[in-house]
């Protein structure tokens, strides 16, 4: 079965909590051995280097503790998977996704350096103390390092779920799941509607990337009719049936 994340707001859960969840596939199709572990404070490095990309990252002081489930064989990598950290704030990354010609030609995946599925949790996660925080730590990632792969990636805290997708090698975008909803999420971009005047105003339910409006002007990605909101995953989605 391929990568499926599942999001479940406070008010749709039994109990009234949040939980974000993901199965995960191995990328050769054959079992990947994790394990679990609990990762300390002083054993989180201030430096980190990926091993895929080669791209080095500073990183901030006084990391959180947190779990992880990395791979058994680090030959490719951390690829850290999922874990909570100290301050109750979860994290799973990543959802594979896909985009199209028109993006990729705006905006190109990184072909040397930048940060991909096998970094996200040991640069993130350490260092939030809610699941907003984690969405603009790794929006900021994403535009300062840019990515060489498109994922999608989910944060919890005790009362709000983000759902963050990346755009091409150096864009994002976010949206909250309603307490009230529940999201299933296969390998493909799903946000198919988001609020530009509350991303660049009161940023209650949406946050993306400082540029994406120009980003999509200055491309005509926008593949909206007339009289219809924006979908952003008719401008930012795959256009292929598989």
């Amino acid at each position: 079965m391929a990568c499926t994340t599942i999001l479940v707001g406070k008010d749709a859960s039994y109990n009234g909590a949040t939980f974000i969840a993901r199965n995960e596939d191995s990328p050769s199709g054959q079992f990947c051995e994790k394990k679990f572990v609990v990762v300390l404070p002083e054993d989180q490095p201030s430096k980190y280097k990926t091993i895929l990309s080669h791209q080095e990252i500073d990183l901030p002081e006084n990391p959180l503790r947190y779990t992880s489930t990395p791979n058994a064989n680090k030959k490719d990598g951390i690829w850290a998977a999922h874990g909570v950290n100290s301050a109750n704030v979860g994290m799973t990354a990543t959802e594979t996704i896909t985009s199209n010609e028109r993006v990729l030609g705006a905006d190109p995946l990184l072909k040397k350096g930048g940060i991909g599925e096998e970094d996200l949790n040991v640069i993130v996660l350490p260092y939030i103390k809610t699941a907003r925080e984690g969405v603009l730590r790794l929006g900021s990632l994403l535009e300062k390092y840019g990515t060489y792969e498109m994922n999608g990636i989910a944060f919890s805290d005790e009362n709000e779920i983000w759902w963050l997708e990346s755009i091409g090698g150096h864009h994002w975008m976010a949206k909250r799941v309603p307490d009230d909803s529940y999201v299933v999420m296969p390998n493909q971009l799903g946000i198919d509607s988001f609020d530009f005047d509350d991303a660049f105003g009161a940023k209650k339910n949406h946050l993306c990337s400082a540029d994406l409006k120009e980003f999509i002007a200055e491309n005509h990605l926008d593949l909206t009719l007339p009289g219809k909101k924006f979908n952003p995953r008719e401008a930012f989605g795959s256009h292929d049936d598989a």
